[in-house]
């Protein structure tokens, strides 16, 4: 059987996180394949604490971060540094994930050089180019130049027939995020942030995404501040992003509340204790939307629109917009009404069964081999 090479490129934190276990099967499989790792360095510090938690070595760092930087650089600079990489390596199959700027540069370059592209969690959809922005853009870019498309989910899958693409090219694997947390959580954590929140109803917090930046952040913000300063049982706990403008508007609306708390990002292995200990959680991410449900805990989603449909329809998420007086009453009725609770953390989880990356490893054997 010919061993086939094949090199996995990422650059964020939450690419890493649904990369790792993939890159993990890979190495376990020698026989079948030789697998290499380019990082481009999207993000640094919060990537390179992902690769230290499952292990991975790279092959290849581009080191595309610098102060300040814009969708041009970002694209540019992985556009250009990649090629190299892929010349050099000359891969059977170049494999990126979801919707970021490295995904989307990444294959690209892989299209200009004719290596054929797998997109790990293809199909994703809310049909509106503007939200979230860049990513519905990126990953209908990647879904065009890709070979291979490992859809997490039918409704991912039925988007891309939708779209014309193969079927026989199309594969329903579940989503590797779903792996990871098989890694990351643990019995037996610990932090003392969770001992401050021990015996109060548990927050988790997260926002950061382009389009809520300004005021529709602000309106968030209050929302939440305001349910909490009503319900004395509560506690949060905000792993802010690095954002300049996100922390403005974070510390302007809830700077002075003492049972709200403030953190530096958490490491991925803290996060996803945080989120197996928590009540409930509030966020504008997109792979939060995918993790919580497989962990029992129901997610308000501030943003308009969601590629994630699948949890909506579950009953794990609800879309709440970045309205204050929704975000209120929403946040309000999850915390009051113990049946409304109890259907949304007992919901089915749409999102995989943790065997993600042994799918997407049988596959390309059989396509490669």
């Amino acid at each position: 059987m010919k061993r086939m090479k094949v090199v996995l490129i990422f650059g964020t934190r939450p690419e890493a996180i649904k990369m790792c276990p993939l890159v993990r099967e890979l190495k376990s499989r020698p026989a079948e394949f030789e697998t290499i790792v380019c990082v481009t360095g999207q993000h640094r510090e919060m990537l390179d604490q992902v690769l230290d938690v499952f292990g991975i070595v790279t092959d290849h760092d581009l080191h595309v971060m610098k102060p300040g930087q814009t969708l041009f650089d970002i694209t540019s600079d992985v556009l250009l540094k990649i090629k190299a990489v892929l010349e050099d390596e000359r891969p059977d199959c170049a494999l990126v994930h979801g919707d970021t700027t490295t995904s989307f540069a990444a294959a690209l370059a892989a299209f200009y050089l004719q290596i054929p592209v797998g997109h790990v969690e293809a199909g994703l959809r809310t049909r509106n180019l503007y939200s979230p922005w860049p990513e519905e853009f990126n990953r209908q870019a990647v879904d065009v130049i890709s070979q291979w498309h490992f859809a997490p989910t039918e409704t991912s899958r039925q988007n891309l027939l939708d779209e014309a693409k193969p079927a026989d090219r199309i594969f329903v694997t579940g989503n590797t995020g779903i792996d990871a947390l098989r890694h990351t959580v643990r019995e037996d954590y610990s932090h003392p942030e969770l001992d401050w929140a021990e015996g109060s109803r548990l927050i988790l917090i997260t926002a950061h995404r382009r389009e809520n930046l300004g005021e529709p952040m602000h309106r968030m913000f209050r929302a939440i501040r305001r349910v909490m300063e009503e319900r004395p049982g509560t506690k949060a706990i905000y792993p802010i992003h690095m954002n300049p403008q996100v922390r403005r508007a974070a510390h302007e609306e809830l700077d002075g509340f003492d049972r709200l708390r403030i953190i530096d990002p958490l490491e991925v292995v803290d996060f996803h204790n945080f989120m197996a200990r928590s009540h409930l959680i509030l966020t504008d991410s997109g792979g939060i939307q995918e993790e919580a449900p497989s962990l029992g805990k129901p997610v308000l989603v501030m943003r308009d629109t969601t590629e994630r449909p699948e949890g909506v329809a579950a009953g794990t998420l609800r879309l709440v917009g970045t309205d204050e007086d929704v975000i209120y009453r929403e946040f309000s009725r999850l915390l009051d009404d113990p049946a409304e609770y109890a259907a949304m953390s007992h919901a089915s989880n749409p999102y995989g069964d943790g065997h993600a990356s042994e799918r997407i490893a049988d596959i390309l054997a059989k396509e490669l081999g």
